[in-house]
């Protein structure tokens, strides 16, 4: 899975924000914006990558047990999904 052509993480103002460009400016009426694990996850999505990759991403970079790692890759995951920014 990965984040589908047309979005840009951009820092707007201090705030990390998910920007829609081309036609999905005209189709996605989300604003999205992220913490510092959000858009330490987009930019990994930025590739094509697994929920298992992310955890262990996770787990390298912050100082958290697996369990929350998890459940914290698969609430963003799918938030992200639910606003069709995966592919």
């Amino acid at each position: 899975m990965k984040i589908a052509e047309g979005f840009l993480l951009k820092s707007i103002a201090g705030a990390n924000v998910v920007v829609p460009t081309g036609s999905n400016t005209v189709s996605f009426g989300n604003v999205i914006t992220l913490n510092e694990t959000g858009v330490f996850l987009f930019e990994l999505l930025e590739k094509d990558t697994t929920e298992e990759n992310l955890v262990a991403s996770m787990l390298k970079e912050f100082d958290i047990d697996e369990a929350t790692a998890k459940a914290d890759v698969a609430e963003f995951v799918g938030k992200l999904k639910e606003a069709g920014l995966l592919v």
